[in-house]
């Protein structure tokens, strides 16, 4: 089974749907063996070099109030403690295409490398605040990952991966991704959000039947 998680490292929602959905994998074990690929979006594609106040800027995007926000992030971390992840203060938002230059080049490497550079990713900006548009921070997190230093730098640096990360956001958003996280199942089955895990394994049992 091929597992595509279109996400963007700025989705909170994208970190809680992964965990999510590694809980509901770990549960189906060897039943159902799994290609997880990550695959790019853009939630704030404008997003200018030195990002914007979060709170501001969310609510603005969506039309909210400070208390529907707050209401908001409430539940966000509600929902990520559930499957384990830690959400910290946000206080910023950032330009997240170096991260997905980055991540392009990590699955290069092999499937584990990106998944633990995009976990990287998710806990730097959500959990710790740290800007995904930082060379250092993108070269810290990829060593972390088990990456090269010198090969990362020099995606980081040269702009390497930009063409194919804007193919991938177009071949995403014309086959009707417009919200994420999305899971695209065999590039035939969608499941979208944050789900909890258990909604993860029945789908994806459900599917593998079918076979």
């Amino acid at each position: 089974m091929k597992i595509d998680f279109v996400s963007d490292v700025a989705c909170p929602w994208c970190a809680v749907g992964l965990n999510a959905l590694e809980r509901a994998l770990e549960r189906i074990g060897s039943d159902i063996p799994v290609e997880l690929h990550f695959q790019p979006f853009e939630l704030n594609p404008t997003m200018p070099a030195e990002g914007a106040d979060a709170a501001e800027y969310l609510q603005a995007k969506y039309g909210m109030s400070a208390e529907q926000l707050a209401a908001n992030r409430r539940n966000i971390r509600e929902r990520g403690a559930a499957v384990g992840f830690a959400f910290g203060d946000r206080p910023h938002v950032w330009n997240t295409f170096d991260a997905h230059r980055l991540l392009h080049w990590a699955g290069l490497q092999g499937a584990a490398r990106q998944r633990a550079l995009k976990h990287g990713l998710l806990g730097a900006y959500h959990g710790q605040a740290r800007n995904p548009a930082d060379p250092q921070v993108l070269e810290e997190l990829a060593v972390q990952a088990g990456l090269d230093a010198a090969e990362a730098r020099e995606v980081i640096r040269s702009g390497a991966y930009a063409a194919e990360v804007r193919t991938a956001e177009r071949y995403w958003q014309d086959a009707g991704i417009h919200s994420v996280p999305a899971i695209v199942i065999d590039e035939r089955h969608l499941i979208s959000g944050g789900q909890p895990p258990e909604i993860f394994e029945q789908a994806l049992r459900q599917i593998a039947a079918q076979g």
